[in-house]
Order: structure tokens, then C-alpha cells, then sequence
């Protein structure tokens, strides 16, 4: 019998905890695991023998796992560094100490990176630990995998705050540009979802990252929406080739962190149209609305975890749990495994063939996203504030 470790690594998502929910729900079944543990902060739980026994939590915080944002085992964007390096005698150390014989990796791109390097040195060096990953990133840029878990949640938050900003700039006979910016470093996935919205209620222009952007163009199209409309909405992804305010710094796998893009064509709309404009940033709320979760997303994310302690215990090691959908006219996935190889460091951007203009993107992206976004969930609430598990995270001996 050997033990279980789970680290949640990169970005949260409204739906992460949901796949920490069925890992503990499938493991603690088992009669073959010894001990369940959450690494705390990721991969530096493993390098810093920081691991919660999950046994030691209650189960009605369990159960909230379901609708909780964040983190619950916290994370961590840490870049593992080469196989010499002392921190992975660390981890063999903390694999030693706990007899850990399986390892899951819950995050996105750079989480994969993680699992592939920790795969691949557990098999130099002779140590029987699988490795897996379990998708996950509102990027919805993961190789392979349908979707990933995470981006159809995000997307119903987006789209419905999106609606409301086009509701509300309808007010005035003479209003504003309304400048919404939305997460999407190279792949504009998360942006397109507004492309859902009926056509009274939607922006008026759409900007991913994909799109080459002429900013004479941008100013002629808002303009002439203006003078007709009284206002104009334009959705842009943060990965919009353009200059920009960057304040936050850069992570330790060199990603900088994006922003800026609206208040670049803030200034732009200012200065050569002398139009008035609202900024909205949607920042981290679309990845953390227990509200607006998708059931399908949620649902989805439980059986990943499950799925992925079944595939461990089986033996499988240096793949990621993916989904494919099943030919049918009900949408329906399957579960499979992919070579983690196959996915890191490789990113899926929105297909070019799905762009029709900055004003409309094509039917076939909306048949593949309204299954994913159609359903709600229920939320318990204390006094009109969702509640949320609270773990003790009691350190594993």
C-alpha cells in the first residue's frame, strides 16, 4: 500500500476544488492507498515536506469543496528547475518520508511542465511513483482535451457580466464606450464566449488575441457604432497585441502579467474621437463566481478527479486525464489519457477558421461551447453570502 498526493498548482478556477472533491471522494474508498495528502502550495509542498493529511478533514467541508473559488490547498507558480538540482532530493526526501506511491498534478499549461519533470525523474532515477494531470485553466488552451475544466464557468460569468454592461450602456441617448477587458494571454477563448449572447444583448466589437488589430480601423468601427447607437461595447482579450500598462511583475516562467489593453484604447478613443469611456476589468472574478458555475463544469471536474486516482492505481504514469466528446446529438464526453509530453508548454488557440470579423464569430464555436455553458448550479448560502469550505490542513507526521 502506498500513499496519494494531490498539489493544485497555477490559477485557480471556480471548479478546482471540485476535482480535489472527487480525489478525496475516490481515494478515501480505496482499500489499496495508505496515506490521502494535500501538498500545500503546490510542488513546494513536495520540496518543503508540507503535506496535509486529508483524512484529518471534516466531511461537511468536504461537501463545500464543491462550491468553493480559490485554492483550498493553495497554490503555487513555481518552475521546477533541472534534475541535478538539490530541491528534487528534497522531493525524494518528502516521497520517503510519507511512502508516497502516486503523485496528481491539477493545474494548466506550466502545471503539465511540472508533472512531465517530476514524471520523468521519478523514472531516472528507478522510483516506482506515477505521475498524472488533471486539466485545468479558463484559458481553455490545453492541447488534446475538448475543453479544459474551469473555462465553461468562467465563460458563463463573462458572458452574463458582459450582458449586463450592454444592458445598462443602452440607458443613455448619448453614453459611453464601454471597454471590457478579459483574461486570455495568447488565446482568446474566454473572450469569445460573449459571441453566445443574442444580438440585442451582445458587445458590439470582439478582440482576441488571434485577430490582427489595426488601430485605424478599431477607431473608424466604434465611431460609426457611436453615431448610430449612442454607445458602443468592445470585449478584448488582455493578450491583445498592444501597448500596455504592465505593473505585476513576472513568474517564474516568464509570463508577464497582462494588463493595461482598455485604458491603451481608452486613451486612443479619447484622444482622436473625444469620446467618453468606461474601463471594466473583469480580473479575477471570472475565475471565482460559485454563482454562475456550470453544471456541466463542476460535474465534470468531480469525475476527473475520480478518474484520476482509478488511472494511478492502475499504474499509469506521464499522462494527462483529457476529454473527447462521443459523436451523438446529446453532447456527451469520454475520458481518456494523453501523453503529458504531448501537452506541455503547447497552448491551443482559438481556431482562425472560427473568425468571421471583430462583430461575429462562427456558428460551429457556438454549437461547441452551448453545451458546456447551458446548466446551473444550486448554492447554499449563510446570510446571503455563498458559504465555502474551511480545511484544517493538518500537517501529515
Amino acid at each position: 500500500m502506498r500513499s496519494l498526493v494531490y498539489f493544485q498548482s497555477g490559477g485557480p478556477t471556480a471548479v478546482i476544488n471540485c476535482s480535489l472533491y472527487g480525489f478525496i471522494a475516490e481515494a478515501f474508498k480505496s482499500d489499496a492507498i495508505d496515506g490521502v495528502y494535500g501538498a500545500i502550495h503546490g510542488v513546494e509542498g513536495l520540496i518543503n515536506d508540507n503535506l496535509a493529511d486529508l483524512r484529518k478533514e471534516d466531511l461537511e467541508q468536504i461537501e463545500l469543496l464543491k462550491q468553493t473559488p480559490g485554492a483550498a490547498l493553495l497554490s503555487s507558480r513555481k518552475k521546477l528547475p533541472g534534475e541535478e538540482d538539490p530541491l528534487f532530493f528534497k522531493i525524494i526526501e518528502t516521497m520517503k518520508k510519507h511512502n508516497v506511491g502516486y503523485v496528481l498534478v491539477n493545474g494548466g499549461n506550466d502545471s503539465m511542465d511540472t508533472c512531465l519533470r517530476l514524471h520523468e525523474f521519478f523514472q531516472k532515477n528507478h522510483m516506482d511513483i506515477k505521475v498524472l494531470g488533471i486539466p485545468k485553466t479558463i484559458d481553455n488552451d490545453l492541447v488534446v482535451t475538448d475543453h479544459c475544466l474551469g473555462y465553461p464557468s468562467a465563460a458563463r460569468h463573462v458572458m452574463n457580466l458582459v450582458k449586463m454592461a450592454v444592458l445598462d450602456a443602452k440607458a443613455y441617448s448619448s453614453g459611453k464606450v464601454i471597454l471590457i477587458e478579459i483574461m486570455g494571454r495568447n488565446a482568446g477563448w474566454l473572450t469569445a464566449s460573449v459571441d453566445l449572447l443574442p444580438e440585442d444583448e451582445r458587445p458590439d466589437l470582439i478582440y482576441l488575441p488571434e485577430m490582427r488589430f489595426d488601430e485605424e480601423e478599431f477607431l473608424y468601427q466604434v465611431r460609426e457604432i457611436y453615431r448610430k447607437k449612442g454607445h458602443c461595447v468592445v470585449c478584448t482579450s488582455e493578450g491583445l497585441d498592444l501597448p500596455r500598462r504592465n505593473t505585476g511583475g513576472v513568474d517564474s516562467f516568464g509570463h508577464v502579467a497582462l494588463e493595461g489593453v482598455t485604458f491603451y484604447l481608452s486613451e486612443l478613443i479619447h484622444e482622436r474621437l473625444k469620446l467618453g469611456t468606461r474601463v471594466m476589468d473583469l480580473s479575477l472574478a471570472q475565475r471565482a463566481d460559485p454563482y454562475l458555475v456550470s453544471r456541466s463544469d463542476r460535474e465534470e471536474a468531480i469525475a476527473a478527479g475520480k478518474y484520476a486516482v482509478k488511472m494511478a492505481l492502475e499504474g499509469h504514469s506521464g499522462q494527462m486525464v483529457a476529454m473527447r466528446r462521443v459523436p451523438s446529438d446529446k453532447y456527451e464526453i469520454e475520458w481518456f489519457l494523453a501523453p503529458v509530453s504531448d501537452i506541455a508548454n503547447r497552448e491551443k488557440k482559438f481556431p482562425k477558421s472560427w473568425i468571421l470579423s471583430e462583430r461575429e464569430l462562427s456558428e460551429s464555436f457556438r454549437e461547441y461551447l452551448a453545451p458546456l455553458v447551458s446548466r446551473s448550479v444550486q448554492v447554499i448560502n449563510e446570510n446571503g453570502i455563498f458559504a465555502s469550505a474551511k480545511l484544517r490542513l493538518v500537517k501529515a507526521k
